[in-house]
C-alpha cells in the first residue's frame, strides 16, 4: 500500500515509482504488452483508439471556468459532480492493479514551470510520460513534494455513459479546481499529453498572460527562431527537426512577454507512416532503445518496421526524449522570433507551396486555421478533410480565438516578425509537394534568400508569392496553378476554397475589426 496514492483514493495497488526506461521496457515485454523492434525501440498497440477522441474532451464547468472558457462542440462543458464521482470510480478501479507513477515538469522556463504526477495503468503508458515531459533530475525528485496537476490514466476503465455523463465509455476531462486530468477508456498516449497541453492554453493567457502555441520552433546560428504553426499530420515534427538549425521543441510552445519562446515538452512525438532515413534522418535515427512506436507493424517474419504499411492506423507515431535529437537548444529555450510558418496540408491544391501574409491576412489566417485532418490522427478520420481549427489548435484551445489571436498579432507587431504560409499538402494533380522543396522553400525563407526576389500576387487570396527561390526543382512549383491540366478547374476549386474561408469567418465577424477583414479572400 502507497501512503503518496491514498491521498488520491487509490489504496490497494502495487506501485512502481519513477522507473527507468530500461525497467518499464523491460515490464512491458515480460507482460507481452509490447513487442521489441530491430531498433531497440518497443512497439505497443493502443487498441481501439488510435488517435484523439475530441467528441469526448470535456472540460469541468464551475467557479474558474464557467464565465472564462469558450464553450461549444470544441470545449464541452462536464458536471462537477459527475466529475467527482467518475474520480472516484477510475481510483477504485485503479486499486486493484499494478501502477506506474512518474513525476515530470511541464515548461522549460523555470519561471512557468508545472510539476505533474502522473499515475499510469500501463508500464508503456509511463515510458510515454518519461519521454514526452521534462525530467527532473535525482536530487529535484527528492525534493519534487507535491504536483501541481495530477494526470490519471486507466485505458481499462470504461465509463458508462447512462451514469457517468459521458459519450461513450472513453474520456478526456479536465478540472481546473482540482488541477486533474482524467483519461480512461483509451490507450492513445496522445490523450495524456494534449491533456496538460489543454490546460497550459487555459493557465498561461489568463494568469500569465503568456501566449501559448500549437508550434514546433528551432533556432539558427545566429540566434533566430522560427516557429512552425500546423494540426497533426501537418509537418511541424518533420520540419522544426532539420541538421542546420537546433531544436527547441516539436509541438507546444510558450511566447513570453520578454520575447522567449519555451518548449512545453522535453520529448518529441513524430508520425512515423513512410518514414525513411533518407528523408527524415534526425526522427529516423531517434527510433532506438528508450523510444515508444504505436500501432506499427512489422514486416513478415522479422521485427523490422515496415513503416509503409498502414492496416492498423495512418497515425503511427513513436515517442522519444528530445536529446534522441543530436542538434537541439540545452535547456529549451529561444529569443528573438523572426520567422513564422503556418502549414497547411491544402487538400484543394490551390494553396501555393509559399505566400507571405502581410498583418491583417495573417490574423485572419491565424483565426481561420485552415489545414486538412490527416488521416489517422483523429477517430474516424481515414482520409483528408478539409477543416479550419482556429489557432491551427481548436481541440486543445479553451479560451475563444480572439483572446489567441490578440496575442499573436501584439507579438507580430512588435517583433517585425516574417509570416508565411506553408502548403504542406497536395498540388493540382493529387501530388503531395516533395518533401526536398518544402525543405529549400523553408532555408530560403529563413536565410533572407526570399526578401530580394519578384513578388507575384495571388488573385483569390491576395497573399504574395514568391516567383523564384534556390534549390527547389523547379521554379514552376511556386505557381500552384501550372500543376494543374485544366486552368477551369483550377480557377473553380480556388473560389470554392475562398468560400469556404468566407463561410467559416462568419462566427467571427462580430469581434473582427475591419482591419482583419481585409485579409480575408479578395474573391
Amino acid at each position: 500500500m502507497d501512503s503518496k496514492l491514498i491521498n488520491y483514493g487509490i489504496s490497494a495497488a502495487k506501485v512502481h515509482w519513477n522507473l527507468s526506461p530500461e525497467e518499464l521496457t523491460k515490464i512491458a515485454l515480460d507482460k507481452g504488452q509490447a513487442e521489441k523492434a530491430s531498433s531497440g525501440a518497443i512497439n505497443v498497440l493502443t487498441g481501439k483508439f488510435t488517435g484523439r477522441s475530441p467528441k469526448d474532451r470535456f472540460i469541468v464547468k464551475d467557479e474558474i471556468t464557467e464565465n472564462t472558457v469558450w464553450w461549444g462542440d470544441i470545449n464541452i462543458p462536464f458536471e462537477s459532480e459527475k466529475f467527482d464521482r467518475l474520480y472516484d470510480k477510475v481510483c477504485t478501479h485503479l486499486s486493484s492493479k499494478e501502477l506506474f507513477v512518474r513525476d515530470v515538469y511541464a515548461c522549460a522556463d523555470s519561471r512557468y514551470q508545472l510539476k505533474i504526477r502522473a499515475i499510469n495503468e500501463k508500464a508503456w503508458a509511463n515510458l510515454f510520460v518519461y519521454n514526452m515531459f521534462i525530467r527532473p533530475d535525482e536530487e529535484a525528485l527528492e525534493n519534487f513534494g507535491d504536483p501541481d496537476w495530477l494526470i490519471i490514466n486507466a485505458p481499462t476503465f470504461l465509463a458508462n455513459p447512462e451514469t457517468d455523463g459521458t459519450r461513450q465509455g472513453n474520456f478526456a476531462i479536465l478540472n481546473f479546481s482540482r488541477k486533474i486530468a482524467l483519461i480512461g477508456g483509451t490507450g492513445y498516449t496522445g490523450e495524456i499529453k494534449k491533456g496538460i497541453f489543454s490546460a497550459l492554453n487555459f493557465l498561461l493567457p489568463t494568469f500569465k498572460d503568456t501566449m501559448p502555441m500549437h508550434c514546433s520552433a528551432n533556432t539558427g546560428e545566429k540566434g533566430d527562431t522560427a516557429l512552425f504553426f500546423g494540426l497533426s499530420g501537418t509537418g511541424k515534427t518533420t520540419l522544426s527537426a532539420d541538421k542546420n538549425r537546433k531544436l527547441i521543441g516539436d509541438d507546444e510552445h510558450g511566447w513570453t512577454n520578454d520575447n522567449t519562446v519555451f518548449n512545453f515538452e522535453g520529448g518529441c512525438y513524430a508520425k512515423v507512416i513512410n518514414l525513411s532515413a533518407e528523408g527524415e534522418p534526425e526522427i529516423y535515427n531517434a527510433i532506438r532503445e528508450g523510444s515508444l512506436l504505436e500501432n506499427c507493424v512489422f514486416k513478415s517474419g522479422t521485427n523490422e518496421v515496415d513503416f509503409e504499411n498502414k492496416s492498423i492506423t495512418e497515425n503511427t507515431r513513436v515517442s522519444y526524449p528530445i536529446h534522441y535529437i543530436k542538434n537541439i537548444m540545452v535547456p529549451s529555450l529561444g529569443k528573438n522570433p523572426k520567422n513564422i510558418f503556418f502549414l497547411s496540408f491544402d487538400a484543394f491544391g490551390v494553396l501555393p507551396p509559399i505566400s507571405k501574409l502581410n498583418a491583417a491576412q495573417t490574423a485572419y489566417l491565424f483565426t481561420s486555421g485552415y489545414t486538412s485532418k490527416v488521416a489517422g490522427t483523429e477517430a474516424g478520420v481515414t482520409e483528408p478533410q478539409t477543416t479550419f481549427s482556429c489557432c491551427f489548435g481548436a481541440p486543445f484551445m479553451p479560451l475563444h480565438p480572439t483572446k489567441y489571436a490578440e496575442m499573436l498579432s501584439r507579438k507580430v507587431k512588435e517583433t517585425a516578425v516574417n509570416v508565411w504560409m506553408l502548403n504542406t499538402g497536395w498540388n493540382g494533380k493529387g501530388k503531395r509537394f516533395n518533401l526536398k522543396d518544402t525543405r529549400a522553400i523553408i532555408h530560403a525563407a529563413l536565410d533572407g534568400e526570399l526578401d530580394h526576389v519578384e513578388y507575384k500576387q495571388n488573385p483569390y487570396f491576395g497573399f504574395m508569392v514568391p516567383q523564384s527561390c534556390p534549390n527547389v526543382s523547379s521554379n514552376d512549383i511556386l505557381n500552384i496553378e501550372t500543376s494543374w491540366d485544366d486552368p477551369e478547374a483550377y480557377d473553380a476549386k480556388a473560389r470554392l476554397l475562398a468560400e469556404k474561408f468566407k463561410e467559416n469567418f462568419k462566427k467571427y465577424e462580430s469581434f473582427a475589426d475591419e482591419e482583419i477583414l481585409k485579409g480575408g479572400p479578395v474573391v
